[in-house]
């Protein structure tokens, strides 16, 4: 994409009505506008970063084993009157008639709709194990939303649902799901650890919210530092094995680390001194397993191998993806702007081009943009008739990981500057090389 031809509308100033560093450099980055309290429009950079997450959550839940599937955003009430769930939501549930006066809601979360569907079209334990999820836009009509698109109204969410004919079952589904995020967060350059949570209007006893350490971050948390030594890396993980899954569990959960509203005093005594940690942190997922209580209130029953009837056990699995752009940005930043993790940067690469116009440096931009094209990368050329300086902040603001710089100077030599965003470090190499070392760096991903 040429920069010239792109609508990035940059800010150069501070929003005044931005608290937090995320809603700050979205808002200047051009990737947000407001369009009411708590709800967002997504212009073409933010919308660009939000298709990279979704579709890292889309690969690693089908890796896992899950499909995916898509539900209304309006429900009826009906289903939630069954459940008994439509007066306990709470005010957070936008509610609302149609013309007809039957009464409906803006989704909030779906365990109705999903257990409706499952009871409508599934009879026998020969059809379980099943899980399905979503990526669908949520709306909850939070009392003061806040943080840009860390605390919205309107937010894009992951929610996954399992069906399964054991509480052993649904167990292993939750360690299977535990064991997809951990690698789904660290492929976007995040650390996120799962921690004892409340289930709060969700239900159930089983619950792990997984939070990534910030300053901003509303949750209070507690926990063993030696959990921040945790890295999933490459691991091959076989989700259909009950054993692997829950020992990744195990690991990842036996160290102390929990919510404020869980959080346990004498057992966090119990950790070395020297490791204790209170510190803030930002929700970007959470998996729940809740039983039958859904299946029994909305009758989802199998036939089982003894051929009697019995409610299906259930868990749902969350991820914020909107929400965890926010947390990036918020992870990985400086005083300049934001430092996208390769992984969901917008463009792999930006050429900077630092005498528009000079024939030489025209066709050696020219050539490198054909080049990276070629090789399936995405770079952005800033081939506007701007100053050297004005180009590199923009860059600078942006956050893409690397940089190309082409000037007149360094093409007498025969070179260009590669740079990293988050180092800083800059290297003089021929055109040809740090195309190479470009396409090399996102091929190992």
């Amino acid at each position: 994409m040429r920069l010239s031809r792109y609508f990035l509308p940059v800010l150069k100033e501070n929003p005044s009505e931005a608290q937090i560093v995320s809603h700050r450099l979205m808002l200047r980055a051009g990737m947000i506008k407001q369009s009411s309290a708590g709800i967002y429009s997504w212009l073409p950079l933010g919308f660009k970063v939000l298709r990279k997450i979704e579709d890292i959550v889309h690969e690693e839940q089908q890796r896992a084993g899950h499909m995916p599937m898509l539900m209304p955003t309006i429900q009826s009430a009906d289903l939630w009157h069954e459940s008994g769930r439509y007066d306990a939501f709470g005010a957070e549930m936008l509610r609302i008639k149609d013309r007809h006066d039957r009464e409906m809601l803006f989704t909030p979360t779906a365990e109705e709709l999903i257990t409706d569907i499952f009871r409508a079209h599934v009879g026998s334990y020969k059809d379980l194990p099943l899980t399905m999820y979503q990526i669908q836009w949520k709306f909850r009509d939070e009392i003061r939303p806040r943080f840009g698109v860390m605390r919205g109204r309107e937010f894009y969410m992951k929610d996954g649902y399992n069906f399964d004919l054991t509480k052993e079952d649904a167990l292993h589904a939750y360690n299977r799901h535990l064991v997809s995020y951990l690698r789904t967060y660290e492929r976007m350059g995040l650390q996120a650890i799962p921690m004892r949570a409340d289930s709060g209007a969700i239900g159930g006893d089983d619950t792990h919210e997984f939070l990534v350490l910030a300053d901003t971050g509303e949750s209070e948390v507690f926990y063993d530092s030696a959990v921040t030594d945790l890295t999933f890396g490459d691991r091959d993980i076989d989700y259909d094995d009950h054993a692997q899954c829950a020992a990744v569990m195990e690991e990842f959960t036996n160290l102390y680390a929990r919510t404020d509203e869980t959080h346990d005093a004498a057992l966090f005594e119990q950790v070395p001194e020297d490791r204790r940690r209170i510190a803030r942190g930002i929700e970007v997922g959470q998996i729940f397993y809740f039983g039958t209580k859904y299946s029994e209130a909305l009758n989802a029953v199998v036939q089982g191998p003894d051929g009697k009837q019995s409610p299906v056990h259930m868990g749902s699995h969350g991820i914020g993806v909107s929400r965890l752009l926010g947390a990036i940005i918020e992870a990985s930043h400086d005083d300049k702007g934001i430092i996208w993790p390769e992984g969901v940067t917008p463009f792999h690469c930006g050429i900077v081009n630092l005498k528009q116009g000079d024939e030489e440096a025209d066709a050696a931009c020219d050539a490198l943009y054909a080049s990276l094209t070629a090789l399936g990368l995405e770079p952005l050329y800033d081939d506007r008739k701007e100053r050297a300086g004005g180009k590199f902040a923009t860059m600078d603001l942006i956050g893409l990981p690397w940089r190309i710089t082409v000037g007149p100077r360094g093409l007498k030599n025969g070179v260009v500057e590669l740079t990293s965003r988050r180092t800083g470090e800059s290297i003089e190499m021929p055109p040809e090389d740090a195309v190479r070392k470009v396409a090399d760096i996102y091929a190992n991903l």
